[in-house]
């Protein structure tokens, strides 16, 4: 039997609602009233609107208004571009990038992928005057952070479906709108599964358009699928032979002991008798005697004072064989790291800290691979790159997503990141094709495809190599499929123009139907508004039934 996409949709979403009962957002009598809607909904995006209910006031005061979007009730699939898309027949990795709505991107995303994405990253529109087409669409208002709220929610209902357990989200936002977007956050993924705040320096140069300072940061937040599934984030390992000292001055007095012929001490053979140690601003005390043999302790070493890690963190050091040595009187004993092991990533990404780039390391990137074109304030690949980076290190076949994806630096960063470590991570960016004034054939047509096609091919689709970004490096390649999303009434019945034929289950990870009945349960199961239409239209089905695929 195929998967009902629809009814595992509801499912999630009913849960979500019972998470919010047990989490005293909403009562329960109002979530069985959802519920039952919710049941009774006849499309995925009915349902996640009645889910949006159920979030709209909570207890600590967020709050805000309800923008539903104007949709109709045609089915909207993948169809292939094969013009703009790009073979390569030396790689086996299968990218995407599709053109269109990423709310119709993601519904049609979980046919393949529902569990399966372990990275997210997405920049999604801050200001008013960057909300473009969508908001003109969808609201007929002015544009307002209410719209942002409510144009990020039923997609990140979807993008938590689509997350694997051990699945990261990041979301780059400024300041203005950080500690909104954050409760939004805190209601789809839970509170409980926020891993950070972020702040990246995204210029050298600060902005002097506020009064009082000068700005030169923005945020990213981090959530996690499952907090209980986590892992330390890392982009670099601990240096052979680097000392880490116990003692860290401030920290709470406590206890610890090192037992015999744990630690190496330079000392002579001979007994150190206890005696107060502190020096400066650091305290520690020998509180026993201890014998020295040979270069180790023969007995049990007891030290009070201010100490960075635990006793556990000792024994399961001194278990994994870390070295700890004393060099002198006063004891100041350190862990000696053999090298090599995850060294946990800082929330502050900068030029000190990991040389991470900035806003102008992103502008000057872009004119080097598409040097006649404009976009505003592309991201830097570096910064991107060392967010997957550090939570794919242990993952090199990892999926990314960017349903945000703009001019496809999240695309540019995975390429980057597969050529530095030999990866194989695959990427699926979704952009609407916005028609601006900078970009007149849209900015999917005029930047999207354009770069990823030089940056993976080493030139563009007429053949040009004037850029700049070819002369000093050499091209990624990999594959990459283009879909549309496009539309087809579900009361189409018309031969060869109906869901049925115009649907290619290949563009869904499927092999080509042997039937056609196989071919309508799964487009039924599948896409909103099909089966209620066929089941209802039985003289359809007498037309149908001994055709082939």
């Amino acid at each position: 039997m195929p998967t009902n996409i629809f009814g595992e949709s509801k499912e999630q979403l009913i849960e979500e609602i019972n998470r919010r009962v047990n989490d005293k957002i909403i009562e329960k009598s109002n979530a069985d009233l959802l519920i039952k809607l919710i049941n009774n909904a006849d499309s995925l995006e009915e349902a996640i609107s009645i889910a949006e209910l159920g979030t709209t006031y909570k207890k600590t005061g967020f709050h805000f208004d309800k923008r539903l979007e104007k949709k109709g009730n045609d089915i909207k699939y993948f169809k292939k571009n094969k013009e703009l898309s790009i073979s390569d027949n030396k790689s086996n990795i299968k990218n995407k990038l599709i053109i269109g709505d990423n709310f119709y991107a993601l519904l049609n995303l979980l046919i393949e992928y529902r569990g399966k994405i372990d990275v997210i990253y997405i920049d999604p529109p801050y200001g008013k005057d960057s909300m473009g087409e969508f908001a003109d669409m969808n609201y007929n208002n002015a544009i307002t952070r209410d719209n942002l709220l409510s144009m990020l929610y039923p997609r990140l209902l979807l993008a938590k479906q689509l997350l694997s357990e051990t699945g990261v989200i990041f979301c780059s936002i400024d300041d203005k709108n950080q500690a909104y977007v954050k409760c939004l956050f805190d209601e789809v993924f839970a509170e409980k599964n926020f891993s950070g705040n972020i702040i990246w320096q995204k210029k050298n140069k600060p902005s002097f358009l506020s009064r009082n300072f000068g700005t030169i940061h923005e945020y990213i937040l981090c959530y996690i699928k499952d907090f209980n599934c986590t892992f330390p984030f890392a982009v670099e390992k601990t240096k052979v032979g680097k000392k880490y000292p116990f003692n860290n001055a401030g920290n709470p007095m406590s206890k610890i002991k090192l037992p015999p012929y744990s630690v190496s001490l330079n000392f002579p053979d001979g007994t150190i008798k206890a005696q107060d140690m502190s020096e400066g601003n650091i305290i520690t005390k020998l509180l026993n005697d201890v014998i020295v043999k040979d270069g180790k302790n023969t007995n049990e070493i007891i030290l009070e004072g201010e100490w960075r890690c635990s006793q556990k963190t000792i024994d399961e050091k001194i278990k994994d064989k870390t070295p700890i040595t004393i060099a002198k009187v006063p004891f100041r004993p350190n862990f000696i790291e053999n090298g090599g092991e995850i060294k946990k990533m800082k929330n502050v990404l900068s030029k000190a800290s990991y040389d991470c780039e900035t806003n102008e390391d992103g502008e000057k990137q872009f004119k080097n691979i598409l040097p006649n074109t404009k976009f505003d304030n592309p991201k830097p690949s570096g910064l991107i790159k060392l967010l997957i980076k550090a939570c794919t290190y242990d993952n090199k076949n990892s999926i990314i997503l960017d349903f945000f994806a703009g001019s496809g630096t999240t695309g540019q960063a995975v390429l980057e990141l597969n050529k530095e470590d030999e990866g194989n991570r695959q990427f699926i960016l979704c952009t609407l094709n916005e028609i601006t004034d900078i970009n007149p054939n849209g900015v999917a047509y005029d930047v999207t495809t354009k770069r990823l096609k030089r940056i993976m091919t080493g030139k563009c689709y007429d053949g040009n190599t004037n850029f700049d970004w070819i002369k000093n490096n050499q091209p990624y390649g990999g594959n990459l499929d283009v879909y549309e999303i496009e539309s087809v009434s579900n009361s189409e019945n018309t031969t060869g123009k109906t869901a049925f034929d115009v649907i290619d289950e290949t563009l869904y990870g499927k092999e080509k139907f042997a039937t056609l009945k196989e071919k309508i349960d799964w487009v039924c199961n599948n896409f909103d508004g099909t089966q209620k239409s066929i089941e209802n239209d039985e003289e359809w089905q007498k037309r149908t039934e001994n055709r082939q695929c």
